[in-house]
């Protein structure tokens, strides 16, 4: 189980990167194929949409067929095959195929890792592994970085997608061979989405769920690398190196709220106070703009960090699942995390597009900061109905 779990520690690195390298592709991508901003919004939501549309076929094979070869077959035919028709890409069309076959490739991925951990480890142990799981996993979004730009300059962005497609094939044929199927408890075939929607202690995080997670995906995951370009002049160069500052930053942050829990001795105000911190650095970048490469790449590095809430949250609502739920109910927790970032790629590049008019160059950028600051706000009114837990 060791070397299996390292196995989907690697598919998780590799869907951490395929849902943040097209912002460091934006220029090549630009200039070869003719993408635009909004054309790369489109795809990256689609990838996100893709993933969470899976998410509920994932909840029912995860109870019922299991995580080896749920994750194995999906991660084969979709990410491997999705990275394929990204290299042979020739217009916004297949990068937007491409990014909905990727989707659903990475889409079991984590929520296996979870079910082991529900499964297998005391419930107290749950955020402290998924913490550690996101932080490693998060790691694909500094090689999405700084590491791609330079990749995509010496080899060619065709050909490191190549490299890719064939990497994640690997590594789907290890989980074949090294991941074990845990045990399911008794009662688990007549669980249902229903019934964890009946579960009204899980109501008022399900919208944080839905928003928390969709800014620091959105702004990662696309929005970085048009900004910097198109308001500093920023190169591939510079904005991999912020890239993978931001990427640094969301894995402090993710093994930082790890323990915290345990040590304050609350799960809500350990999530509430870091979305605060989020919003507090989204307000200041919103207010500055373009006041320099230097502090807007630290805003960045800030959302980065305090919006690494993704673990908690999703330990906050497992605290409420029964053993017979825990499949579906995790993997409906984690449709509003990524459904919230597929929403917000399609609702930022329809605010781009609807602010390009007005002549200034910062004020497009500015309103997506604003719309996603006006979310997350949203989602901590919500959040302050919660009920506490500390397993």
């Amino acid at each position: 189980m060791k070397a299996g779990l390292v196995l989907l520690g690697l598919a998780y690195v590799l869907s951490q990167f395929f849902r943040a390298f097209l912002a460091v592709l934006s220029p090549f991508l630009r200039t070869d194929i003719g993408t635009s901003p909004d054309d790369l919004a489109l795809a990256s939501g689609l990838w996100f949409l893709s993933f969470a549309a899976m998410q509920l076929p994932i909840g029912w094979a995860l109870d019922t067929l299991g995580p080896r070869r749920t994750t194995a077959v999906l991660l084969a035919l979709g990410g491997g095959g999705g990275a394929a028709v990204f290299a042979l890409a020739t217009g916004p069309a297949h990068i937007n195929f491409a990014m909905i076959l990727i989707g659903i490739g990475c889409a079991p991925v984590l929520m296996a890792s979870y079910y082991i951990f529900a499964r297998q480890f005391p419930p107290a142990r749950f955020v402290v592994l998924a913490s550690i799981m996101v932080g490693v996993g998060t790691s694909g979004n500094l090689v999405a970085s700084y590491p791609t730009a330079l990749a995509a300059e010496t080899m060619g962005w065709r050909a490191a997608l190549w490299g890719l497609a064939a990497m994640t094939t690997v590594t789907a044929v290890g989980i074949w061979f090294l991941v074990r199927d845990p045990p399911t408890p008794e009662g688990e075939a007549n669980g249902s989405f229903l019934a964890v929607l009946r579960i009204r202690a899980l109501w008022p995080i399900f919208p944080l769920m839905l928003v928390s997670y969709a800014l620091v995906g959105a702004l990662r995951g696309l929005w970085i690398g048009p900004y910097l370009e198109d308001i500093f002049g920023a190169d591939a160069r510079s904005i991999g190196w912020a890239t993978l500052a931001m990427g640094v930053a969301m894995i402090a942050g993710t093994l930082t709220y790890g323990p915290l829990d345990r040590i304050f001795g609350t799960r809500k105000w350990v999530i509430f106070i870091g979305s605060l911190g989020t919003l507090i650095a989204t307000a200041t970048l919103i207010a500055l703009p373009a006041t320099s490469f230097i502090l807007s790449a630290a805003l960045m590095c800030m959302i980065g960090f305090f919006g690494a809430t993704y673990a908690p949250i999703m330990a906050h609502g497992r605290s409420f699942l029964p053993p017979a739920l825990v499949g579906r109910g995790m993997t409906l927790l984690n449709l509003c995390g990524i459904g919230g970032v597929g929403l917000m790629q399609f609702a930022s590049g329809r605010v781009y597009t609807a602010s390009l008019g007005t002549g200034s160059a910062v004020l497009p950028y500015t309103m997506i900061f604003a719309f996603s600051a006006g979310l997350l706000i949203l989602g901590l009114v919500a959040y302050l109905f919660a009920q506490d837990t500390q397993d």
